[in-house]
């Protein structure tokens, strides 16, 4: 922290406040949920809970995730997203049985991303999005679980192909991001983009009509896009076929 800026100041949490906050899902894991506490500082007292296996802290104040986050070895979901987080700790790796994890909207950047990342194996779910990330490390792609990735409104200018790749990805959201493709990788993202894109086309019949509405208006604004902007690759036309209600399909959770 730099020298004169003071923490934020937050709610300081017990471990009897912690122990009532744990909740059981309704596949009966053990979720401790401290989520609009006020939170600034994550407590160590919460070690005593270390054996819980989801662990909510989204929507606090919290500038810092300890080291110590790696003694959470049953974590399989681990919720940190609207807080002021600017970097995860290097230890975040070592999280071997998590499953799903949540930093959208919070002050990361490229450096705020360890390489150590890359050791969640078991990792299906990642959102990054609502940061300040211009560059992520190609080691993600070793993530060979990932299904669904969030990664909007940063800063990036590429997708590293090593994520394109992915063999088990269903969903990328790299909306708002100022991405230029480089000549030498425009046919494989695109491609890779249009596999993604391809798993969302549904029959018209099968919509509502505000959806075939909604539907029909923005694909009439992307034609109209494509018109400026010459086209990287020409895509198939698909007779019939819409792209169904871009809100449903975000990647980011909805409160």
């Amino acid at each position: 922290m730099a020298k004169g800026k003071r923490a934020p100041k937050g709610k300081k949490i017990t471990l009897k406040v912690a122990k009532n906050s744990i909740r059981i899902t309704f596949d009966g894991r053990r979720r401790l949920d401290l989520s609009k506490m006020g939170i600034a500082v994550i407590p160590k007292c919460l070690l005593k809970l270390c054996d819980v296996e989801e662990l909510d802290l989204s929507r606090n104040v919290i500038q810092k995730v300890p080291d110590w986050i790696q003694r959470f070895q049953n974590l399989r979901l681990l919720d940190l997203h609207s807080n002021q987080i600017e970097k995860l700790p290097e230890s975040i790796g070592q999280l071997q049985n998590l499953l799903h994890l949540n930093v959208s909207n919070n002050k990361l950047t490229a450096k705020g991303v360890p390489m150590e990342l890359s050791q969640l194996k078991n990792l299906r779910q990642l959102n990054f999005g609502l940061n300040a990330i211009d560059v992520l490390p190609t080691t993600i792609g070793a993530l060979k679980e990932l299904k669904e990735v969030g990664l909007f409104d940063n800063n990036l200018t590429t997708v590293p192909p090593s994520i394109l790749k992915l063999p088990k990805l269903k969903k990328l959201n790299t909306k708002r991001n100022p991405i230029l493709l480089k000549k030498e990788l425009e046919a494989e993202q695109q491609e890779a983009i249009q596999r993604v894109e391809n798993l969302y086309l549904v029959s018209e019949k099968n919509l509502c009509s505000p959806c075939v509405t909604k539907c029909q208006a923005e694909r009439s604004m992307l034609n109209k896009l494509k018109n400026i902007v010459t086209p990287l690759v020409k895509k198939p036309l698909f007779a019939n076929l819409v792209t169904p209600n871009s809100i449903a399909k975000e990647i980011q959770a909805k409160d």
